[in-house]
């Protein structure tokens, strides 16, 4: 006798989920930040008059498990992208690189005055957990925004002394690079030698370079886009001008792919038609 219930089906089994679309410590990072509305979509005015449509703010990472968990997506990038032998996808990983690992040597880590302050400390901290070995006695150093004129003096606190010192920049958020460059002038003040930068959120935005080769004006790019000049990223202008690696917790691909996954397709769709008018290209 034929069996009508669909429903009795002793075959039909549930399907298996979908494989994660991010490295977990993107995955992790990237919902701590929606889930703390410190990554926010809508419709917000940038500094530079550009209209966009999210928004991340770095420094609501002020609780104790907040600041836990940007510092832990900092020290897993750092691990992941320059040091080879090291596979860390999580912050359980505890084994330090190996002293064979082709490795990107550092002793201190900067975070430019205001808030690269506390996600210099915290990275340095998480570092030392991750992989003690090699990391316990790594310095962080931070800049006034004033030199001071009384007590040890000077423009660093931290590990003062920064000359001939491998440097490690941390910073929130990349746009158009400016902070970047203002830090390192700060550096080559001290005598320090930048090896890397690393920042939380690469908004992938492009920066309009004049035929000098410099950065032309803000104003430019919001009243044209920066159609007609030589258009380039700001990330790849950092490497570019420095010559030393740039990377990202996460990227605004990172961001658009995770939203479509979760079947935000609204707000992807907004974040990709920005990242058209006003990137250099998926990445870039």
């Amino acid at each position: 006798m034929t069996n009508l219930n669909p429903t009795s089906n002793p075959t039909t089994t549930t399907p298996p989920p979908p494989p994660p679309l991010l490295p977990p410590h993107k995955s992790h990072f990237l919902s701590t930040c929606v889930q703390n509305s410190i990554l926010r979509f809508g419709t917000f005015t940038l500094k530079s008059g550009r209209v966009s449509p999210y928004f991340f703010n770095a420094s609501l990472f002020s609780r104790a498990d907040l600041l836990h968990s940007i510092a832990s997506a900092y020290a897993e990038t750092i691990l992941s992208s320059f040091f080879s032998s090291s596979s860390s996808s999580s912050t359980s990983s505890s084994s330090p690189p190996s002293s064979s690992s082709s490795s990107l040597e550092f002793d201190v880590l900067f975070g430019p005055a205001y808030k690269g302050i506390p996600l210099a400390v915290a990275t340095t901290l998480r570092l030392a957990e991750l992989a003690p070995q090699q990391f316990s006695t790594l310095s962080y150093a931070f800049d006034r925004k004033e030199a001071k004129s009384h007590g040890e003096g000077g423009r660093i606190v931290g590990c003062q002394d920064l000359k001939a010192k491998r440097v490690l920049l941390v910073d929130d958020v990349i746009t158009a690079g400016t902070a970047v460059g203002q830090a390192v002038e700060v550096l080559r003040a001290e005598g320090a030698l930048l090896v890397g930068v690393v920042v939380a959120l690469d908004r992938m935005e492009s920066v309009v370079v004049s035929d000098e080769g410099g950065e032309q004006q803000q104003q430019q790019q919001q009243q044209g886009d920066g159609v007609g000049g030589q258009r380039e990223s700001a990330v790849g202008r950092i490497r570019r001008l420095y010559g030393v690696p740039c990377v990202a917790v996460l990227s605004l691909d990172d961001i658009i792919v995770e939203l479509e996954g979760r079947g935000t397709v609204e707000d992807g769709l907004r974040l990709r038609e920005y990242r058209d008018r006003y990137g250099v290209g998926a990445g870039e």
